[in-house]
């Protein structure tokens, strides 16, 4: 059995990198693809236009696959779970800093949304500082 902590320590940034990709994934492609659906059905601010849903897609899209390419290319150095920590601390600062001044989504639905982010990445953020 050699290398077997390595090998759990190894499975589990593999599992929250998998995680981050399929998140960020998701979250992309219903931005890009329908934006003024998904900012409705989670009570956001509307906008005139998608093009800003949709740029914030495409950025998001743009993280999953990097996530998804270093994660599996042996060796790598790259975005990797540190990545991961530095964008969702970044994305939960902001939207803590916006909810906490009253300048978030209007709607209770929406606050209750951006809240859930913000403790759900929270709580990825630990669980990854814990595997660095």
């Amino acid at each position: 059995m050699s290398g077997g902590p390595i090998l759990a320590i190894g499975k589990c940034l593999q599992q929250l990198l998998s995680i981050e990709t399929l998140l960020k994934l998701s979250a992309g492609l219903l931005l890009v693809l329908s934006p003024r659906a998904t900012i409705g059905v989670l009570g956001l601010p509307r906008t005139e236009t998608g093009f800003w849903p949709r740029l914030v897609g495409a950025l998001l899209i743009g993280l999953a696959a990097a996530t998804f390419v270093e994660g599996r290319s042996p060796g790598s150095h790259g975005l990797g779970l540190v990545g991961c920590v530095i964008v969702n601390f970044s994305a939960v600062s902001m939207m803590a800093t916006l909810l906490l001044l009253d300048a978030g989504p209007a709607s209770a639905r929406g606050r209750a949304m951006m809240w859930t982010l913000v403790i759900l990445l929270v709580l990825l953020c630990v669980l990854e500082i814990a595997n660095f």
